[in-house]
């Protein structure tokens, strides 16, 4: 694809848009906003009149919130993280050997926070300020860095480098190890949005390599069903992949057109593995049960520039409810202006309800200071592309590169080794295989032929089977740790009962008191949203990792005949409808019906015994 700046097909320029997102009005060529965009010349003479109507309706309500302290350019950054994969060092200059092997520690240990990932800015001291160093001090250190990289099998890449004054630069390099059991490190992310924003289009533009043509051709690929391609609607999840190598090059469409997900994976050392969400609300359970599920890294909301829609505004609460990063796409900006959209989505991001701080993409700069920042200052990337001419494209192709996992290494390893728990979302029937089972592993280390244990079934118990194959993004493996999505086929002496979603996979050796399904369970729950009240006998969708059913509060502690509402906390006691599930204490829940939705964590389970029956509860 063609690399440069993001350029929207309207009258109104995409820098000048930028005071739409700045904190204060514009004075002058050396003002932050040019300093931003690299301009030298006064181009605060042509701020569109759209811009000044925006600053004028915007006040300085959210001024503290909008870019503060988040832009390399500004000549400083915030003050190191004692917690993530951020390191400042102001030099690196012939450590002594006591000193070099702390150094390695220290890489050791931001490598094992960014899940193998680690952002070093070389000449920047702890408080964030930009010292910056000369040429002969800036290679030295370079040279110290790679050192400290190699002890550790990881490899070196410079993101981008600023010049100072005084000849001096800062420099910002990404230090990356793939583990030892991975062949690359692996980025789960979901794709959801209103019907007909673009998802599949942009999934198919990303995946392949070819823009649309304005018709929907880029999509087909996507669909899995035939009324998918007849009505262009996912409804059903779709998983698509897009592989980096070490230079941040799309492995997909770099050798051949004909590339195997396998052939991907194996060539890949950054792995982004898409999950298509449908966007129509009769898919909605749908959606909702694979982000509680999959448990994605991170999402990324389509917008078509014209409108968001009650279906956007509904993934975002969602997507805030469950506490998932996540970034907007606006596309179709070859057929509509995006400022208007974007003015929309500064008011909503910025309200109470979310408080994140809306950071417009426009240079590889601003691709590496969101992703740098992004947990930290709550920011959330806007990027506007158009999957026909292919503008804003280059952009979040660069975003995905560097974008790392949530989750720290130290916390993959501390959940390897728990007893398995792996999470049925989707069946299948191969020919051929027999029944294939699709999900996450939640935690622990599953290997071909393991001995596991599969429900629960109506009365609650579970039944012996074995693991007979296992496969994950479409290519056969031997191992799948926790975290990691996969397939598995099964081998069984007696014939297998049906498998639903929502059941769990379990190691063999658990006890019937462990492994053993619940009607009844509490939990202490916040109601984000409802009309009125809620009262015991409320029937509500609970959505529980891969678990999808109907629910009624049987009590709530505390509330007396008042109920619970919007904003109020309680311990409620829920009720499966149709068949027990395996629920543990600690598990998050999210209950919604209609436009009520709450969110809480498991506090109690009430195992039901193989000899009750299930009626009865």
């Amino acid at each position: 694809m063609q690399s440069g700046p993001v350029h929207c097909s309207s009258e109104i320029s995409m820098d000048s848009f930028f005071d739409l997102f700045d904190p204060s009005p514009s004075s002058g060529s050396n003002s932050d906003s040019d300093l931003r965009n690299g301009n030298d010349d006064d181009s605060n003479e042509q701020i569109d009149t759209i811009s000044q109507l925006l600053h004028h309706r915007n006040g300085d309500s959210s001024t503290e919130l909008m870019l503060k302290g988040i832009d390399f350019n500004r000549g400083f950054l915030p003050p190191e993280p004692q917690l993530g994969n951020i390191e400042y060092k102001l030099k690196l200059i012939n450590p002594s050997k006591q000193r070099f092997e702390h150094l390695v520690t220290q890489m050791k240990w931001r490598l094992r926070e960014g899940n193998g990932e680690a952002i070093y800015e070389i000449g920047v001291s702890d408080s964030g300020h930009l010292h910056g160093l000369n040429d002969a001090d800036m290679t030295v250190s370079l040279h110290t860095l790679n050192q400290m990289a190699r002890k550790l099998d990881a490899s070196t890449s410079i993101l981008r480098r600023k010049s100072l004054a005084d000849h001096r630069s800062v420099v910002e390099v990404l230090v990356r190890k793939i583990p030892d059991d991975q062949h690359n490190i692996e980025v789960r992310v979901a794709v959801l949005g209103g019907a007909d924003a673009g998802k599949s289009t942009l999934l198919g533009v990303l995946t392949q390599g070819e823009f649309d043509n304005g018709r929907g051709l880029a999509r087909l690929n996507m669909f899995r069903h035939m009324h998918e391609i007849q009505t262009g609607r996912t409804s059903c999840i779709s998983h698509e992949t897009l592989g980096f190598d070490a230079e941040g090059s799309v492995i997909n469409y770099k050798y051949n057109e004909m590339m195997t997900a396998e052939e991907i994976s194996d060539r890949s050392t950054k792995l982004v593995t898409f999950m298509d969400l449908a966007g129509h609300r009769r898919y909605l359970k749908t959606t909702v049960q694979a982000l509680s599920g999959y448990c994605p890294h991170h999402a990324l909301i389509v917008i078509a520039a014209g409108n968001i829609s009650n279906m956007t505004r509904e993934h975002l609460a969602i997507i805030h409810a469950l506490d998932i990063s996540f970034s907007i796409i606006v596309t179709k900006i070859d057929l509509a202006p995006p400022e208007p959209i974007l003015f929309e989505l500064k008011n909503l991001l910025t309200a109470i309800g979310y408080r994140k701080v809306p950071y417009l993409i426009s240079n590889q700069d601003d691709v590496l200071n969101a992703n740098a920042h992004q947990s930290v200052e709550q920011i959330v990337p806007i990027f506007c592309v158009s999957n026909v001419t292919g503008e804003g494209l280059d952009l979040l192709i660069q975003y995905l590169y560097v974008l790392s996992p949530g989750i720290s290494n130290a916390e993959k390893e501390r959940l390897e080794q728990q007893p398995i728990e792996f999470q049925i979302d989707e069946i299948f029937r191969v020919a051929e295989v027999g029944t294939v089972a699709g999900g996450l592993l939640c935690k622990g280390v599953l290997t071909e032929n393991s001995q596991v244990k599969v429900g629960p079934l109506q009365d609650g118990s579970f039944f012996s089977v074995t693991v007979q194959t296992i496969h994950r993004n479409k290519a056969p493996c031997r191992v799948v740790r926790a975290g990691q999505s996969a397939s598995l086929s099964f081998n069984t002496v007696e014939p297998m009962p049906a498998l639903r979603s929502g059941m769990v996979i379990l190691p063999d050796y658990e006890s019937s008191d462990v492994a053993c399904g619940c009607f009844f369970f509490q939990a202490q729950v916040s109601v984000l949203f409802h009309a009125t009240r809620i009262f015991k006998g409320f029937q509500t969708t609970v959505h529980i990792g891969s678990i999808r059913q109907t629910a009624i509060i049987e009590g709530i502690m505390g509330a007396g005949d008042t109920g619970i509402g919007t904003n109020q906390s309680a311990s409620v006691l829920f009720r499966f409808v149709r068949h027990p599930e395996y629920v543990r204490p600690g598990m998050r829940i999210l209950f919604r019906e209609g436009t009520s939705k709450g969110i809480g964590k498991v506090t109690q389970v009430f195992p039901l015994k193989q000899t009750l029956n299930p009626t009865t509860g």
